[in-house]
């Protein structure tokens, strides 16, 4: 496959003539919406997936929600090792709390497909967000991590899931020897009960990084300790940030040499954002919040708005500006030209694969892409 970057007067019909492809393949490969506009410097995936250029397996990891649409669900499945089902909680006390909606379908799914089923774990409060007091008492009870630990695998039992993911966010810089303690002793229990084990981890540059995010994470403990570590390279531009790049390659090299100093390369995942922001203009900190979008309903916005998508080198990022209703905005979103700028990141690390935050949306141009570069590891059991 190759990515053709669309440039003034081109059309969909001309592309395919000048390529020997049909259009419609053009149309489908890249979610293009009728009447098919293009904007300018949008990038293009031509072609069919061929023989993967690398012959090593690549683990394709992704979240979803219970309550994504089963026909997203079941063209992403066919491209990933494993789906991480969000999420199951806890109480103080150790105690598992069941997600709101049923997981049984996507479990069935899962293993429908060859796919291995794993039980994402997360501490939210009530209010919905990370809560590093509710981590905090669960970690220091002996009792509490002894009684989740053994909750977790008796439920991953009885429905079908293979592994556990832990994502915690927060952590107090306190508690950080206890959550090694209790990922380390999770991992004995997964492994007893012939479970995985991966552990999440916020984007560290190095191992004294201050700050609320960073201070409670041991990478080395428990890239130790884990089967697989997922390193959320992304979020550098977020919500409530000024506008910038969502997961630029400079800043997510600078990530992936700090961890493999720390963590065997072919035990990490590299996280990759699926998704887009739009940012009001001018920012105002504290005040201006980002619209989150699809990356085909980003792409597809600059063309009916007739913006034209430029591209950051350095960050490995594309980004366009527009106007309407008197009022600026930019936006930063991913296409097909960072995600093969983050496959050669795996391939030059020597990573296990990437997981993707989060499935919700489909971006196709992107699972071809990944066919196209990798054999994707499917689950042997």
């Amino acid at each position: 496959m190759q990515i053709y970057i669309v440039q003034p007067g081109d059309s969909v019909d001309g592309i395919a003539v000048a390529y020997g492809l049909a259009a419609s393949e053009i149309i489908y490969n890249n979610q293009l919406a009728y009447p098919y506009r293009l904007a300018v410097g949008q990038a293009l995936l031509l072609g069919a997936p061929g023989t993967p250029q690398n012959p090593r397996e690549f683990i394709s990891s992704g979240y979803a929600y219970p309550f994504i649409e089963q026909n997203i669900l079941a063209e992403s499945l066919p491209y990933l090792s494993e789906l991480c089902i969000f999420s199951y909680g806890f109480t103080a006390a150790g105690a598992l709390v069941y997600p709101a909606l049923p997981d049984e379908w996507l479990i069935a799914a899962a293993l429908a497909e060859n796919c291995r089923p794993v039980l994402t774990l997360t501490p939210f409060g009530e209010d919905g967000n990370f809560n590093n007091y509710l981590i905090s008492a669960m970690l220091n009870d002996a009792a509490a991590r002894r009684n989740l630990c053994w909750e977790l695998a008796a439920v991953m039992r009885l429905k079908g899931y293979q592994g556990v993911n832990v994502d915690f966010e927060y952590i107090l810089a306190e508690d950080r020897d206890m959550f090694s303690l209790f990922v380390a002793e999770l991992a004995v229990i997964m492994h007893d009960n012939g479970f995985t084990i991966s552990v999440a981890l916020v984007p560290k540059t190095y191992a004294g990084q201050p700050g609320l995010l960073y201070e409670g994470m041991d990478y080395a403990a428990l890239g130790a300790a884990a089967d697989l570590v997922l390193v959320m390279a992304y979020e550098w531009g977020y919500t409530y940030s000024e506008p910038m790049p969502i997961a630029p390659l400079n800043w997510v090299r600078r990530v992936l040499d700090y961890a493999v100093s720390e963590i065997e390369p072919d035990k990490i995942l590299l996280g990759i954002p699926n998704y887009a922001y739009d940012w009001t203009l001018p920012y105002v900190k504290g005040e201006t919040k980002a619209r989150t979008l699809g990356i085909v309903e980003a792409i597809q916005q600059a063309a009916e708005l007739g913006a034209e998508i430029m591209f950051d080198e350095p960050a490995q990022t594309p980004y366009y500006n527009y106007t309407l209703n008197e009022l600026e905005h930019e936006v930063w979103l991913e296409d097909v030209r960072s995600l093969q700028a983050r496959f050669a990141l795996v391939q030059e690390y020597g990573l296990a694969g990437g997981g993707w935050w989060q499935l919700m949306r489909l971006y196709r141009a992107g699972w071809l892409l990944l066919a196209d570069t990798f054999y994707i590891a499917k689950n042997q059991g």
